[in-house]
């Protein structure tokens, strides 16, 4: 009889990946959505990991990402994150500045 959410829970991970873009933010949301599933998951996913796509800041260029599974806790996710995945979206999608970690 008690409810299945409680009121005031935290939003789910996958509720910040729904939040909606227009125009050219839509677009370059749809290519880094692409890129991390093509390439970077699969690879990721080798590891015992996977990656969370929560938003992009069309304002800022910031691309804010979660590592899942034995990569949420792996010392070198950061370097992964930053080197890794960071490089890889700023040479696909220019728009791209940076990729932060969301914790």
């Amino acid at each position: 009889g008690l409810p299945v959410v409680e009121e005031g829970a935290a939003p789910s991970a996958d509720a910040e990946a729904n939040v909606s873009y227009e125009g050219e933010a839509a677009e370059i949301v749809e290519e880094i959505r692409e890129l991390i599933e093509t390439r970077v998951r699969p690879a990721v996913a080798q590891d015992g990991g996977d990656i969370i796509f929560h938003k992009f800041e069309p304002d800022t260029g910031i691309v804010h990402l979660s590592m899942r599974g034995a990569c949420a806790g792996c010392p070198s996710s950061t370097m992964t994150l930053k080197q890794g995945i960071e490089n890889m979206l700023k040479t696909y999608v220019p728009e791209v500045t940076a990729v932060e970690a969301v914790l």
